[in-house]
C-alpha cells in the first residue's frame, strides 16, 4: 500500500471524532425542544387527561402524548429560533445550541415547523379535532404572541402563562372531546400557579433580562416589592381555584387536604418574598416550594378521581 494510502485512512481517532461531533450535533437538536420544559407540558397534559376518567383506549393514549409532545418541543425549538439574538446576550442562555452555534438557524425553524406541523396533525386525527385545535392554540399563543411580547410589555408573562396551561386542556378533550368545569379549573391553577413561580425566576435572574431588554416587573421594579405582591395575589387565587372541585364535590379530602395544605404553603412563601430583607434567599425557596406544588396537587387530583370513580 502506497504511503498517501495509509495516511488517507481514518485512524481509530478519527472514527472516535466523528462519532463525538455527531453525538453533539444530536444532542444541540435535542436541547432546541427544552426537553424538561417539553415533559413538564406532557405530565400536565396526562393530568388533564386522566382526570377526565377516559375509557382505557391505549391507542389513543399514544397519539395524544406523542402529538402533544411534538407541539410542545416545537413551539420550544421555535421559541429559541426567535430568540435567538437575545439569547446570546444572556449569561444564562448565551450556550443554547443556537447562539452557541452549534445548530443553524436555518434549520431550528425548519425543525420547529416539522414538529409542530406533525403534532397538530396526530392530535387532531389520532384524539379529535378540538385536541389538535388545542394543541394549535398552544403553539401560536406561544410564538406569536408571548414571545414577541416578551420585548414589549411586562405583561407578556401573563400571556405565556396562558399559553403554558393549555396543555391540560388537550389532555381533557382527547379524553372527552369537550372540556367540563373540572378542566378549566386545571386551566385555572396552571395559569396562575406559574406566577409566583416565574416571579422567583425573575427576580434571581433580573440582571440578565435587564441586559437583554426586557421588561419584565423585576426589571422595571428594582425593589421587588411589585413583583413579591403580584406573587402573593396569584398565590391567593391559586389557593381558592385550587379548592373549587371541593365546594363542586368533585373530589374529596384526597385531594382537598393537598390542596390546602401546599396552598397555604406557596402562600406563605410568596408573601415572605414579597416583604423579606433577604429577597434572594425568598425567592429561591419561593422557585423550590413552586416545582413541589405541581406533582404533590395534579397527581392527588388523579388519584382522587380514579379512587371516587
Amino acid at each position: 500500500m502506497k504511503q498517501s494510502e495509509r495516511m488517507s485512512l481514518p485512524t481509530p481517532a478519527r472514527l472516535g471524532s466523528d462519532s463525538s461531533t455527531k453525538a453533539i450535533a444530536w444532542s444541540a437538536y435535542y436541547e432546541l425542544t427544552k426537553p424538561r420544559l417539553s415533559l413538564l407540558s406532557v405530565i400536565t397534559a396526562l393530568v388533564g387527561y386522566l382526570a377526565a376518567l377516559p375509557e382505557r383506549d391505549l391507542w389513543l393514549l399514544f397519539n395524544f402524548l406523542v402529538g402533544t409532545a411534538l407541539c410542545a418541543a416545537g413551539a420550544a425549538t421555535l421559541n429559541q429560533w426567535y430568540e435567538r439574538e437575545t439569547d446570546a446576550i444572556m449569561k444564562r442562555t448565551r450556550e443554547r445550541p443556537l447562539p452557541s452555534g452549534q445548530v443553524s438557524s436555518r434549520a431550528a425553524l425548519w425543525l420547529g415547523v416539522a414538529l409542530s406541523v406533525v403534532g397538530v396533525c396526530q392530535l387532531s386525527l389520532g384524539a379529535n379535532l378540538l385536541a389538535g385545535m388545542l394543541g394549535l392554540g398552544t403553539i401560536l399563543s406561544y410564538i406569536a404572541l408571548y414571545t414577541p411580547l416578551k420585548l414589549r410589555t411586562r405583561w407578556a408573562t401573563e400571556v405565556g402563562a396562558i399559553a403554558g396551561a393549555l396543555p391540560p386542556l388537550i389532555g381533557w378533550a382527547a379524553a372527552e372531546g369537550a372540556i367540563s368545569s373540572l378542566g378549566w379549573v386545571l386551566f385555572g391553577i396552571l395559569t396562575v400557579w406559574q406566577i409566583p413561580h416565574f416571579m422567583a425566576i425573575a427576580w434571581t435572574f433580573r440582571k440578565d433580562y435587564e441586559s437583554a431588554g426586557f421588561p419584565m416587573l423585576t426589571v422595571i421594579d428594582p425593589s421587588g416589592r411589585k413583583a413579591g405582591a403580584w406573587a402573593t395575589a396569584n398565590a391567593v387565587a391559586l389557593l381558592v381555584i385550587s379548592l373549587l372541585p371541593i365546594l363542586w364535590g368533585q373530589c374529596s379530602w384526597i385531594y382537598g387536604s393537598m390542596a390546602l395544605v401546599f396552598g397555604i404553603w406557596i402562600l406563605v412563601r410568596s408573601y415572605r418574598f414579597a416583604t423579606s430583607v433577604n429577597r434572594d434567599l425568598a425567592a429561591r425557596k419561593l422557585f423550590f416550594n413552586s416545582i413541589l406544588y405541581l406533582p404533590a396537587v395534579l397527581f392527588s387530583l388523579v388519584i382522587d378521581r380514579w379512587i371516587l370513580s
